[in-house]
């Protein structure tokens, strides 16, 4: 199957009507794995006082939270076969974050010290209000503000009035610089020239330092690591590589399937040497590398199975619906929800906030035989 991305002619509808109806399913047992386990502010234990005190987002382990990144909307106009099945189910508007609840959940988030706020999805760019959001959350704080994006919406229209608003870079989604291929991963009528058009256009807008993110996945794109790592050079911008994770709405995750980070470098090294920059942020998710010869861009690898990196993690999670996941592998999600709209006040948010982060795990734990996948699949919490 395949989804039309042209765009609705009614804006204000762009949700409603730029993706085609799927199956919702009734009260089943289905229906409870794809809500996963949704726990209540009632059941949410209290951080230590002192914690608290601080006022920033610490866990039990010592890591502090830095980075909010923000579902805005649950909708794609993609169906990765890494992530999201055709029939896959959407929240209804009502039970969907509005605007001024997303603007308001990243002030205090400042507040606790958050310096990064990426918006996430689903597909961001599908949101009708999105320009309002950007414009919200840089008038309310004064943290960088990305983007991650499938690109296959994007127009210098658009990414310019965002820019004025006060998004600061993108990240872009591209899998694949074969048509057929791209076709066969995203299950869209997008192809990778048009992906490729909207990255010359947030270079051009200065939506930089553009990342692009690849997932490799044996047996379909697995031999492309070179031609994508073509673009960095290309276009200037770095080329991520992600390890295909288990967080597909199928639960279908083969690890055998998995590309390690190792076995991309090696395969890009055989043809252009790589250098570490040894420039990387202890939070970071990616280490990375420039090109040898001097070429322009870089080369970055996210190795979240092989190589996790749980130890320095500095990010939480606000899914469109309004929970609070700690890690993407969360297998419980904290509800905010009732507080936005019942009146709470912002001490009583940034309380939430900091008793959800110290609930935080270790690890996530892929490796072991223990490691439960998550109910909920990537588009429905955000990357």
């Amino acid at each position: 199957m395949q989804f039309d991305v042209r765009e609705p002619e009614l804006a204000s509808d762009a949700i409603a009507v730029s993706l085609p109806q799927f199956r919702v399913a009734g009260a089943s047992d289905s229906t409870k794995r794809s809500q996963g386990h949704v726990a209540t502010q009632a059941q949410l234990p209290a951080a230590p006082a002192h914690i608290r005190a601080g006022g920033r987002m610490m866990d039990s382990h010592g890591r502090t939270i830095l980075d909010l990144r923000i579902s805005i909307t649950d909708r794609c106009n993609f169906r990765c076969v890494y992530c999201m099945e055709p029939d896959v189910q959407f929240q209804p508007r009502e039970n969907v974050l509005t605007p001024g609840e997303i603007i308001r959940m990243a002030r205090v988030a400042q507040s606790l010290g958050v310096r990064k706020i990426r918006l996430t999805g689903g597909e961001p760019t599908l949101h009708p209000q999105l320009t309002e959001i950007i414009s919200g959350i840089r008038a309310a704080t004064d943290v960088e503000i990305a983007m991650i994006s499938n690109g296959s919406l994007l127009t210098r229209e658009k990414l310019s009035a965002w820019k004025r608003a006060g998004l600061d870079r993108m990240t872009i989604s591209i899998d694949s610089v074969r048509a057929d291929r791209f076709a066969r991963v995203t299950r869209s009528t997008v192809t990778p020239e048009d992906v490729m058009a909207g990255i010359e256009m947030c270079v051009a807008e200065g939506l930089t330092p553009l990342k692009l993110n690849a997932v490799l996945v044996r047996g379909q794109n697995d031999d492309e690591a070179v031609e994508l790592a073509r673009l960095a050079r290309r276009f200037g911008v770095e080329m991520r590589f992600i390890e295909y994770m288990p967080l597909d709405s199928a639960r279908a995750w083969d690890r055998s399937l998995m590309v390690t980070a190792q076995e991309t470098r090696e395969a890009i090294e055989d043809v252009f040497a790589l250098t570490p920059t040894n420039m990387d942020d202890a939070h970071s998710t990616a280490r990375t590398f420039r090109f040898t010869d001097g070429a322009p861009g870089l080369i970055g690898f996210i190795a979240p199975v092989s190589n996790p990196f749980c130890g320095a993690c500095s990010r939480l999670r606000l899914t469109a619906d309004g929970n609070v996941r700690p890690c993407l592998f969360s297998t419980t999600e904290w509800s905010v929800m009732k507080l936005l709209r019942g009146g709470a006040s912002d001490a009583e948010l940034a309380n939430f906030l900091i008793d959800v982060t110290w609930t935080k795990l270790a690890g996530h734990n892929i490796a072991s035989q223990q490691f439960v996948q998550p109910a909920r699949p990537m588009s429905a919490v955000g990357g």
